[in-house]
């Protein structure tokens, strides 16, 4: 059975920067927002790069977003999985990038949340000319890099944003 993407793009006038992920782990799926998992370390990491509390409801992460001028999406828009790591994604089919770029012109780069979401773009959308930077995975199984090494990778995103 295929699955769906369960959320919509967060995303506005405002928006400088488009995280994009490449499908929300079976837990970010029951806790209703991106980056769910308790032990995914992407609003951690935000939160130090900006100097902020961790956000920890859906609005307070939405706000902090909106605040950095923040976006965020996935990749895929449907696929089918056996469990969260983006090895078990099968029969992927992927959002349109090009028309949300189209629509939100203001979005100055792209970032990827993991080689997977990386890959799936360039194979995709090789024609689009935005900048784009790989970003390491936030997930509790990407453990090549300590979260230190990561909030350095990171900090790029600070170059496009308030």
């Amino acid at each position: 059975m295929a699955l769906a993407h369960p959320f919509e793009p967060i995303i506005d006038k405002n928006s400088k920067v488009l995280i994009l992920g490449t499908f929300p782990s079976i837990k970010s799926c029951e806790n209703s927002f991106y980056y769910g998992h308790p032990q995914n370390q992407f609003w951690k990491i935000l939160a130090s790069l900006f100097h902020e509390e961790i956000p920890h409801t859906i609005e307070e992460k939405r706000e902090f977003l909106q605040r950095y001028n923040i976006a965020l999406w996935d990749m895929v828009k449907r696929c089918k999985r056996e469990n969260s790591l983006d090895t078990s994604l099968k029969n992927i089919e992927v959002n349109d990038i090009a028309a949300l770029l189209q629509k939100y012109p203001n979005i100055e780069a792209l970032f990827f949340t993991g080689k997977k979401a990386q890959e799936l773009y360039e194979k995709n959308f090789s024609d689009l000319t935005i900048p784009t930077f790989y970003l390491p995975s936030p997930s509790p199984a990407y453990r090549k890099m300590s979260l230190d090494e990561k909030m350095a990778k990171w900090s790029i995103l600070k170059k496009f944003l308030r």
